[in-house]
């Protein structure tokens, strides 16, 4: 399905991830996916999970931009969204409207969705603290939306200075967000469990005291 008028567009035949990448990517965390991605995909801090019951989540992005403080596309995506998808929603950064509380929530967990972000606020935050899954947002306010548009869904949005196309693969944990051009995922993961892997190595050589030091040395060295 595709509308073509600008403002009002709806895109939904676009390409996802596989469970089975986003399977790996669950378990590994944000942070050392950030590290081999060169820190370049990460969503900036001030974004907070307010559910207290799921801590990770990964899966395909389904795209969402809205004016801000409105949020009948998101609705929308509520909708039409396939289970395992993480909704992403670009909302303007603004804390003055909630774009999504406790009832939309439940509603997403019903479909089978498997997270949501909102480059925007939320309100609701106990209802929201009870979901089995996460919701991030910048902020909390009690005001609610408007539902008369306009918006869109399924078109590549920016959501805190990072691009987001749907299909993309969105990582979420206790740290925050990443989203991996989908092309690109599959590699970025591959290295990260291996990254990983030498993470708890090095928990192991620090828990006996053999943890290689000698480069914190070189490092100064080579910069005097």
């Amino acid at each position: 399905m595709a509308q073509d008028q600008l403002g009002w567009r709806i895109d939904t035949g676009f390409a996802r991830i596989p469970d089975a990448l986003a399977a790996q990517a669950r378990g590994i965390p944000v942070a050392v996916i950030g590290d081999v991605s060169h820190r370049l995909f990460s969503f900036p801090g001030g974004f907070r999970n307010y559910s207290s019951k799921a801590n990770r989540v990964a899966g395909p992005a389904l795209t969402v931009k809205v004016r801000p403080g409105d949020n009948l596309f998101l609705h929308k995506a509520l909708d039409i969204a396939l289970p395992g998808d993480v909704i992403v929603v670009a909302a303007g950064g603004a804390l003055d409207n909630a774009i999504i509380g406790e009832m939309m929530g439940r509603y997403a967990v019903s479909r089978g969705i498997a997270g949501i972000v909102i480059d925007g606020a939320v309100r609701d935050i106990e209802g929201l603290a009870e979901l089995p899954i996460p919701v991030y947002a910048r902020g909390v306010t009690p005001n609610g939306p408007w539902k008369s548009g306009p918006g869109e869904i399924g078109y590549p949005i920016a959501a805190a200075n990072v691009v987001v196309a749907s299909g993309d693969l969105v990582v979420g944990d206790q740290d925050g967000i990443i989203v991996l051009p989908r092309e690109d995922a599959a590699p970025v993961i591959e290295k990260a469990l291996a990254h990983a892997a030498t993470e708890a190595q090095w928990a192991q050589q620090i828990a006996t005291r053999s943890w290689p030091r000698a480069w914190v040395d070189q490092a100064i060295a080579q910069g005097n």
